[in-house]
């Protein structure tokens, strides 16, 4: 539970001018900040209001009650339009911009929770909708150092003006009780970042078996779970910050970029040994090469610096083969582009990401998007993702 929330104020002051001045009656958008479960304390960088679908049709809209022609007095009329007033939320909508959204994100910055634009009526008439859109957004941009069960809900009520931050608890069961008042004030909070930088080299070799043992056929299939096996490995491994092996909690109290190095244990090799079994008919050599940032506010720990690292350079790896699996999605013809294959005989009609591999004898090579950081804060970070033969403009 988040006990109180500090959000920096030259962001919010900019999202509530550009809010007062829209025509909107409502809106919904993302919270982009961390929460931290040692402190009990939240923090809240910017507020990202989510577009318009692919309909054209807001994210979140208010609906009005049926206007009954019996009742008399314009004032009475008002009062009960006003009060019965609910929101409009299109929230699978929500939870794929929150997905999207996530993939942007360094360590220590993500979508901890949705904000709502709203009169105090419809809001309290919308609290399940609400809850229920902030669960779709949790499960949408979940991480690896998801250790709290609450996310953030920020009502900026407009008639009369004031902010109010809520938790709201990531229960199967949603009731009145899973939104939970808590503390919020505004300050500075970019200008108080550490930022920490790691350059990650990493070489996997996963085997390939044969059609009757194979539970991951395709070429991404082997390499999520190839993923997954490998986050307990990186877990584990040591840290060294600025030439000094991180051995406890303490603060990090020297200003600048600190230089993070991941040291993983020694230990048998399973790769070796699981693509030396009988049923393994080919391997998948994963290797590269990636940059990942971590930003810690000052009263955290710098392990929690690594931990952000570790959740930043497996999210970055699984977000690359989403983006490969989207685009597959979207045009299921040859996808040539970064692809080389030895051989002529193997064009084929799907995507390379989605080739059944054991059926494969010559070798095929995929190069991931690649990932560009651009300013974007007080000297905070977020990302893109090109294509091997893409140019950021």
């Amino acid at each position: 539970m988040v006990k109180a929330v500090v959000g920096e104020e030259s962001q919010l002051q900019l999202a509530e001018d550009r809010l007062s001045r829209s025509s909107e009656p409502a809106q919904v958008g993302l919270v982009i900040g961390k929460l931290n479960s040692a402190l009990d304390r939240g923090f809240v960088f910017d507020l990202v209001p989510t577009p318009q679908n692919d309909a054209g049709q807001p994210a979140c809209s208010v609906l009005e009650p049926a206007k009954d022609n019996k009742k008399k007095g314009s004032k009475s009329k008002s009062q009960t339009s006003d009060s019965s007033s609910n929101l409009v939320i299109d929230k699978d909508w929500v939870a794929e911009h929150a997905r999207q959204v996530s993939r942007m994100m360094v360590g220590g910055i993500k979508v901890v929770g949705i904000y709502v634009w709203a009169s105090e009526a419809a809001f309290k008439n919308s609290t399940m909708v609400l809850c229920q859109t902030v669960k779709g957004v949790a499960e949408a941009a979940s991480t690896l150092e998801d250790d709290l069960d609450v996310r953030l809900l920020i009502h900026i009520c407009y008639s009369p003006r004031r902010w109010t931050c809520r938790n709201c608890t990531l229960s199967s069961n949603i009731t009145s009780s899973s939104l939970r008042p808590c503390d919020f004030k505004m300050g500075r909070v970019l200008t108080s970042l550490q930022t920490f930088k790691c350059l990650y080299n990493f070489d996997l070799r996963l085997p390939i078996y044969q059609e009757k043992t194979s539970k991951s056929e395709t070429l991404v299939d082997v390499l999520c779970n190839g993923i997954s096996n490998y986050v307990k490995e990186l877990q584990g491994a040591k840290a060294v910050i600025d030439g000094n092996l991180v051995v406890n909690d303490e603060a990090c109290t020297t200003e600048g970029l600190h230089e993070v190095e991941l040291l993983l244990p020694f230990m048998k090799d399973m790769y070796i040994e699981a693509c030396s079994q009988k049923d393994v008919v080919g391997v998948v050599n994963f290797t590269g090469s990636l940059c990942s940032f971590s930003f810690l506010n000052s009263k955290e720990p710098i392990s929690q610096a690594v931990a952000d690292i570790k959740d930043d350079i497996i999210r970055s790896l699984r977000s690359r083969l989403d983006i490969i699996c989207d685009e597959a999605d979207e045009d299921p013809g040859p996808i040539d582009n970064g692809i080389k294959e030895a051989g002529n005989d193997l064009a084929s009609e799907k995507p390379v990401s989605q080739l059944v591999l054991h059926s494969l004898r010559k070798n095929c090579n995929l190069s991931l998007p690649r990932r560009v950081f651009v300013p974007w804060l007080a000297g905070t970070y977020i990302c893109d993702y090109l294509q091997p033969s893409e140019t950021l403009e």
